[in-house]
């Protein structure tokens, strides 16, 4: 984000010390903080704009901050909760989750890690960056997935240059925006982002479908996951405990009912101890 204008996170809270804990992490990543109090809400939402929501503030049971939450994502808001240790919003846990794409605190030690997400969602820059390039493992194809968390899938065929040989290394390059690619007959190719989108949209339109990109199976993401957690002798009970993300949740993850975002992905493989890049293999 260096050289980009401070970004404003509203904070809906009614609690000094968590004004202060959440205005120093933000101020820490370069993020600026603003303060309303939880019934400002309905007013003070901007489309695009990041929040976080007190669940802790006086006058919230669980149904007004659903609602709350709920209206923040209606009007695109980018909505975080953050929950107390004594407050029980079990029963809406899913849904918040949901809500937010994860981003829900509920231990002291979690703040620094979504205040880093939203850093890094705040990046505007991050949906032209690749952040993981490689062979699709169908093969015949290349797998590019962006620092935004979108993944897309381009037919090798529609490459210029490219003459179908073994691809024996990728390498990332001027900030992640273009990658060359080193193909066992010897010869290279240069391949930007831009250049990954349009040979994508190139392939959907010829193909009569529509402009959207190629997501990533849930299902087979779901069984990689289970598997790398069973290799290393977790529960999902230790799971869980080890990346604050409830157990109920990793087990809609790891059935194929959710798909995480790459923030979440790389939670649970550093909780796995394996690199992120194992889980998508």
């Amino acid at each position: 984000m260096a050289g980009s204008p401070m970004q404003t996170v509203t904070l809906f809270t009614d609690r000094a010390t968590f004004e202060q804990q959440w205005g120093r992490a933000l101020s820490a990543v370069g993020l600026e903080a603003a303060i309303a109090r939880p019934d400002q809400l309905p007013d003070a939402l901007a489309a695009g704009g990041a929040v976080v929501i007190d669940a802790g503030a006086e006058g919230y049971d669980e149904d007004e901050l659903l609602a709350h939450v709920g209206l923040a994502r209606a009007l695109g808001a980018r909505p975080v909760v953050s929950v107390p240790a004594t407050v029980d919003v079990s029963s809406i846990d899913d849904i918040l989750d949901d809500l937010c794409a994860g981003l829900v605190t509920r231990r002291p030690e979690d703040v620094d890690r979504i205040v880093a997400a939203l850093a890094r969602r705040a990046d505007a820059s991050r949906a032209q960056r690749f952040e993981f390039l490689t062979v699709s493992p169908r093969g015949g194809e290349l797998l590019a997935i962006f620092s935004d968390g979108n993944a897309i899938l381009v037919d090798r065929e529609l490459l210029d240059g490219d003459d179908g040989s073994a691809v024996e290394t990728i390498a990332l390059e001027n900030d992640a925006t273009c990658a060359v690619l080193s193909l066992e007959s010897g010869k290279e190719m240069t391949l930007t982002t831009d250049a990954v989108v349009k040979k994508s949209q190139l392939a959907q339109k010829s193909n009569g479908a529509s402009h959207a990109p190629v997501g990533i199976d849930g299902v087979r993401l779901g069984q990689r996951i289970r598997e790398l957690r069973l290799a290393a002798g977790l529960t999902q009970a230790e799971l869980a405990r080890r990346t604050g993300i409830h157990r109920p949740n990793i087990a809609r993850v790891e059935a194929g009912r959710h798909t995480p975002s790459l923030e979440t992905l790389a939670r649970l493989a550093s909780a796995i101890g394996v690199p992120t890049t194992a889980v998508l293999d």
